[in-house]
């Protein structure tokens, strides 16, 4: 039987795989994956996936203020804001950050940034991500609950409300860092193909060096893979 072709590659790729999780996720982008299913065709997504939960349950809120005097509409959303930013302190199950296809920090040093005009007279607003981390025993009603939760409790200061808006999403930090992983359950299932043909066939594999790419799998899950194509030859 031939030898599967991915041998080299999969060894150094698996050797990669094995450097400590602190290590690799140091300065990863944490990827809404639910904002980017919008170009995934599952016709042509290989059978070979990773599948593994979301890092985090996410949504956007809006503080919205209208409060006539503008510097004490400004001074009550910034206050509002402090107090979110204290709420989702360590123990708090909730963290708070920016961003639409990729969320970064957020802090009280961003407070002046995010605050904007609404297109209603006398109002303003800031638009800020609440995620929680997604645990291995959560349902979706679970994690969705914490964040509802700390809408709902968090102070309001003056004329300020939190108005959740958009969808629930699910981020994954680092995608990249299961490449590993991926290749090696493609090189496995390679190797049960070129076996199923008999002696004298192997299996040729092209699209090794593509991205990543994802698709959500349950409420709460994600399936990880490289759009890979292969061939039995002999």
């Amino acid at each position: 039987m031939k030898i599967v072709r991915l041998t080299a590659m999969v060894a150094s790729l698996l050797m990669a795989a094995a450097v400590p999780a602190v290590a690799q996720d140091s300065g990863a982008s944490e990827i809404v994956v639910t904002a980017s299913l919008r170009n995934y065709d599952a016709t042509e997504t290989p059978h070979v996936a990773l599948r593994r939960r979301a890092d985090n349950l996410i949504t956007e809120v809006k503080v919205v203020c209208d409060t006539r005097d503008l510097s004490q509409r400004q001074e009550e959303l910034k206050s509002t804001l402090r107090a979110m930013i204290k709420a989702a302190g360590p123990g708090s199950g909730i963290e708070l950050g920016l961003g639409d296809e990729v969320v970064g920090r957020f802090d009280a040093s961003m407070l002046d940034a995010v605050i904007r005009p609404d297109v209603k007279a006398d109002t303003s607003y800031a638009v800020v991500v609440v995620k929680t981390r997604v645990l291995p025993a959560d349902t979706f009603d679970s994690a969705t609950a914490r964040i509802t939760a700390f809408i709902d409790k968090a102070p309001k200061v003056g004329r300020t409300e939190i108005l959740r808006r958009g969808d629930w999403n699910l981020t994954l930090i680092g995608p990249e860092r299961y490449r590993g992983d991926i290749i090696g359950l493609i090189a496995a299932d390679a190797r049960r193909s070129a076996a199923a043909f008999g002696e004298g066939y192997g299996v040729s594999v092209e699209g090794l060096q593509l991205p990543v790419s994802w698709y959500q799998s349950g409420p709460l899950e994600l399936a990880l893979y490289i759009p890979y194509r292969q061939r039995v030859e002999r």
